[in-house]
């Protein structure tokens, strides 16, 4: 009998490294502000979000993936992401955050965090 967990995934079943990715992107701009930036209302370039990025993949135990990958995560989280042409940046987007998905995000770096500490504690 074959259960969910062990069963291998079909040539058109999407990854579950999508959602994964999705949570890390979140995670980086909950970071991101928890380290004093302003994010709501303010168009980035999305050089300025990769260092937060890099540090949720190593949390999130992801590899780097492409700009357009996380461009995209983001507009799906619900960011503007205008895309440049490639001449103008090495990473050639721009990210605007909206109040709701700042807070959001803030939000959910804040409790995955706690419930990290807590985690740790209890092992302690």
């Amino acid at each position: 009998m074959r259960n969910a967990a062990s069963e291998q995934p079909g040539l058109f079943d999407p990854p579950a490294v999508d959602e994964k990715i999705g949570e890390a992107v979140l995670w980086a701009l909950g970071e991101f502000q928890s380290r004093g930036f302003e994010l709501a209302g303010r168009k980035l370039a999305l050089d300025r979000l990769l260092g937060a990025i890099r540090r949720a993949f190593e949390e999130f135990g992801l590899w780097p993936v492409e700009d357009s990958e996380i461009a995209e995560q983001l507009r799906s989280a619900g960011a503007e992401v205008e895309e440049l042409p490639g001449y103008v940046a090495k990473h050639p987007f721009r990210v605007t955050v909206r109040k709701q998905l700042s807070e959001a995000s803030l939000k959910f770096y804040k409790d995955r965090t706690e419930a990290a500490a807590a985690g740790r504690s209890t092992r302690e």
